[in-house]
């Protein structure tokens, strides 16, 4: 969701506490421009400049009954708002994202290796895993194989 969707407007509508406290009244019922004014210790050209806000960003809208304006909660740009925002509240870390990962695939290697023991036949040896081929088998130097005594330190090794 971009910018031109009123996004700017309607965060810097509710960045002000009186703005907010507006929001709040008018959660409950439409109030009019007097009504809010005398819930505040703030001039009533101010709180009208407040409500103009509110209104510019579709916050809120102002019915016309006779000489009384009449205000309304709109949640429809809070809810743009809050879907802009969810990918930031949302965010899942990578490395945990990744972590998970790799423990679902540990889990699967564990599980299959299990099933291939279980369907050995029985008297056949199960089929090894490579750590363990890698632990029952050491790696044949080649000084043994050519029938010479392995090195023990790397000058040795060098001299051979």
């Amino acid at each position: 969701m971009g910018y031109a969707s009123g996004v700017d407007e309607v965060a810097g509508a509710i960045a002000d506490p009186v703005r907010r406290e507006i929001l709040a009244m008018l959660r409950e019922r439409r109030m009019s421009a007097g009504q809010i004014a005398d819930r505040f210790a703030i001039s009533r050209p101010a709180v009208s400049r407040h409500l103009r806000v509110l209104r510019e960003s579709g916050l809120v809208h102002d019915d016309l009954t006779g000489r009384q304006r009449f205000y309304r909660l709109d949640p429809a740009p809070l809810a743009r708002l809050a879907q802009w925002l969810s990918p930031f509240v949302h965010h899942e870390d990578p490395a945990a994202t990744w972590e998970g990962r790799f423990d679902a695939l540990e889990t699967e290697v564990y599980r299959t290796r299990r099933e291939h023991r279980q369907q050995a036949k029985p008297g056949e040896p199960a089929t090894a895993t490579r750590r363990e081929h890698r632990q029952q088998t050491k790696p044949i130097e080649p000084a043994a194989a050519e029938g010479r005594r392995p090195a023990t330190n790397e000058r040795e090794e060098r001299s051979a």
